[in-house]
């Protein structure tokens, strides 16, 4: 009874303290505030009821210790909100801190939560996850012949990463086919340069690729621009595809190069607040034609970047309809190092297109199967990482034809005649 009592008494502290943090939303009045307390208490009351008569009488007492009980709480109330909010233990709130600087270590590989199963949303390039052929949209049924079902991101990730060398077996069901596949992979460390794949394709049109969006990506690019840009880039084909996203920052500061200053990016509306995002930086290239590659792995923060270009008639879009992750999560550190990742409202683009669920629709669409795409980023690789490699391209390869790039350089060419036409 005296532990029910002081727990009792620390979750009502805690309480009070919530319903007194200021936040940028309407002040409740009076009256909602003591209605919400009255309402608060007597479910804290069942929690820690509930908590007190699992420590009392579950069988295996080495699985009540209060943090194991307050953490699993804590992960089953976050998860219950959508698939992507989740709380973070200490440890998987440093993994994802590393992820953000562009570094960490496991099988390379960008996992969600879709229609509640473990979702592959994109294999990272050049990792054990992209060599074994894992593509968008893949479901993880189980990992180590453990079933997925139930778990949650934080927890996913957790058993995917290891130490390197240490192998895990997955079992995924491809996209629209009822067929298990088993997959051996072995960790690896995994290393995360944002843009890749700088080059000039023909005299007039370069080329380059972000694989998601980290703190180095801004500077990354404008390398890369300057570079195509001395070697007489007059279009640019910027791919997109299979790039999951990351922080909503680097991307903002990515389309804004291409974009007017002040022009709208994105807006993100939530219950608190709505904020626009506006293009700013010294960097702009606005007269240069674009065409951006997207796919059904092409999601969240890579998408806006789409979304602003298109909305702004400042590129066109070629590809497939894009992943449809449109909405965005906060990163809340808790006291014990701890953290938790928040849905904390959803973006639109520019023309207050909402994308969830949607995706991005392409201005020409190119379809690839699964089988096409695979094929042409394993050409990609050998093309941009030719000293990997001791063997002869395979005839496969070899006729591996990337018609999503393909077309986006047809258009290119028109774009750029057209304007040299222009008086």
């Amino acid at each position: 009874m005296r532990n029910t009592l002081k727990l009792q008494v620390l979750l009502s502290l805690l309480l009070i303290v919530a319903l007194v943090v200021p936040t940028t939303a309407k002040p409740p009045t009076s009256e909602e505030v003591i209605g919400d307390r009255d309402q608060a208490y007597e479910y804290i009351r069942l929690f820690t009821e509930v908590l007190m008569q699992v420590r009392r009488g579950y069988v295996d007492p080495d699985k009540t210790e209060y943090q194991d009980l307050i953490y699993g709480a804590l992960n089953g109330m976050l998860r219950a909100l959508d698939p992507h909010s989740q709380f973070m233990k200490p440890k998987a709130y440093k993994d994802m801190r590393e992820d953000t600087a562009g570094k960490f270590a496991g099988i390379g590989v960008v996992i969600g939560l879709r229609e509640g199963r473990l979702t592959v949303i994109s294999p990272i390039e050049d990792t054990p996850a992209f060599r074994a052929g894992l593509t968008a949209r893949d479901r993880i049924i189980k990992i180590d012949g453990d079933d997925t079902t139930g778990l949650g991101l934080s927890d996913a990730v957790g058993k995917l990463r290891g130490e390197k060398g240490a192998p895990v077996r997955l079992t995924i069901r491809r996209e629209n086919s009822p067929e298990e596949i088993e997959i051996e992979l072995v960790r690896d460390d995994i290393k995360l340069p944002s843009v890749r794949g700088t080059r000039m394709l023909d005299d007039q049109i370069g080329y380059l690729r972000i694989t998601q969006f980290n703190d180095p990506t801004e500077a990354n690019l404008q390398a890369a621009l300057e570079d195509l840009t001395g070697k007489g880039m007059q279009g640019l084909v910027l791919d997109l595809r299979d790039n999951p996203g990351g922080l909503l920052r680097a991307s903002i500061l990515v389309s804004q190069k291409f974009l007017d200053r002040r022009d709208l990016i994105v807006t993100t509306r939530g219950p608190a607040q709505t904020m626009p995002a506006r293009a700013g930086g010294n960097h702009h290239y606005t007269d240069l034609p674009i065409a951006v590659l997207v796919n059904k792995g092409t999601a969240s923060a890579s998408e806006i970047v789409a979304g602003a270009l298109q909305d702004h008639n400042r590129a066109i879009i070629v590809g497939q309809r894009s992943y449809g992750k449109g909405s965005v999560q906060s990163v809340l550190p808790l006291s014990d190092g701890s953290a938790i990742r928040l849905t904390t409202a959803r973006y639109y683009t520019p023309s207050d297109h909402s994308i969830h669920e949607k995706g991005i629709e392409p201005d020409f669409k190119v379809e690839l199967t699964d089988d096409e795409w695979r094929l042409v980023r394993q050409r990609r690789a050998r093309i941009e990482n030719p000293e990997r490699y001791d063997d002869e391209m395979p005839d496969e390869l070899k006729s591996a034809a990337d018609r999503q790039l393909e077309r986006a350089v047809e258009v290119l060419r028109g774009v750029i005649i057209f304007q040299a036409k222009r008086p």
